[in-house]
């Protein structure tokens, strides 16, 4: 398996948390050189015979045994961080590997089913594998920020304690350009952390098409009439929740003759370019054309809860008249049982 930390959308952190893209020479380098490394030993400060001794001891370093890398073995790259991907699991870190703390033993299920999809899908051998665990055999990493190929094993568990639902993975076995070492703290760390994002990574992705499936089959039911919003004022409304809506709108749109120039799904805009279909459009679908101009405009969608309210404006926030939405609801609805007969 040959990974670039670019293995599904959400990996994109990855990369970023990886560090710059210089490469593995400026990933593990001093800022300029590693002249330090010359510095002569200190010696004891020995006072002359008629100074008096002041000490500060504000900056001194504690006496110990400091165990760690210098010089190039140094790597200045930040730290992973566990992608927070699944709703509610609390990410866990020990000497050993990463745990991921469930709220559900839905999601320890769903999880650990997309682990062995996973496995199946980049061909990862096994060299054991029960109900409760996965051991893998050798995997490969060629990332750009490393001086050579690496390899790891992994050991993949799942467990059940009360109402505690747990997936750990850890890193068991390591290698550099083919030859096995010694699994260090630092790289334990990190590859534990990537392999849980790869695998988190791959759950939102596999809950997000699912997500999609879902409102492609409840949108086929959806409602559409003129109605009033909180203040009172002309709305079209749509009988389908906020997020199920959104999901299908940019499909809807695109068949009317509306070109979506941008979105954003917190504040409910959808930057549109309106071009009105030939007369030949309209007569198929059975409605009159839409009462607007050829020009852009922002739609503006508000959450009713198991309602979604839908205005038009102009770019400098003018709302469209009554009229014109009027027009937009019936084509909406056509358009929708054109796409259920379909």
């Amino acid at each position: 398996m040959n990974y670039k930390y670019k293995l599904v959308a959400a990996a994109v952190a990855v990369v970023t948390l990886a560090g710059c893209s210089d490469g593995a020479e400026r990933r593990r380098q001093a800022n300029q050189d590693f002249n330090y490394l010359n510095t002569q030993p200190l010696e004891s400060w020995t006072l002359p015979s008629d100074a008096q001794s002041a000490q500060v001891n504000d900056y001194a370093i504690p006496a110990g045994d400091y165990q760690g890398e210098i010089g190039p073995g140094v790597d200045i790259r930040p730290p992973q961080q566990v992608l927070a991907l699944i709703p509610g699991a609390r990410a866990l870190r020990d000497a050993e590997g990463i745990t991921l703390v469930m709220v559900k033993q839905q999601d320890l299920d769903d999880v650990w089913a997309v682990t062995q999809t996973l496995i199946a899908e980049q061909n990862i051998g096994l060299r054991s594998q029960t109900a409760n665990a996965i051991e893998t055999d050798w995997m490969s990493w060629n990332n750009e920020d490393e001086d050579t190929e690496l390899g790891s094993r992994y050991r993949i568990e799942k467990s059940v304690d009360g109402s505690r639902y747990s997936y750990r993975i850890k890193l068991v076995d390591w290698r550099e350009g083919g030859a096995e070492q010694p699994v260090s703290v630092e790289n334990k760390e990190r590859y534990s952390i990537l392999m849980t994002n790869l695998v988190t990574s791959r759950y939102d992705e596999q809950e997000r098409e699912q997500a999609r499936l879902r409102a492609q089959q409840l949108v086929k039911q959806i409602p559409i009439s003129m109605g009033q919003d909180r203040s009172g004022l002309p709305v079209i409304i749509a009988r389908a929740p906020y997020n199920v809506f959104w999901e299908r709108l940019p499909e809807l749109l695109g068949q009317l003759g509306f070109t979506i120039e941008g979105r954003n799904r917190s504040q409910g805009v959808v930057e549109v370019q309106f071009k009105s279909p030939d007369d030949a459009f309209w007569t198929e679908l059975g409605t009159q054309p839409i009462d607007l101009e050829n020009r852009a405009y922002n739609l503006q969608l508000g959450d009713l809860g198991n309602r979604t309210s839908i205005n038009i404006t102009d770019t400098d926030g003018k709302p469209v008249t009554e009229q014109a939405l009027n027009s937009l609801a019936p084509v909406m609805a056509a358009a929708i049982d054109r796409a259920n007969q379909g």
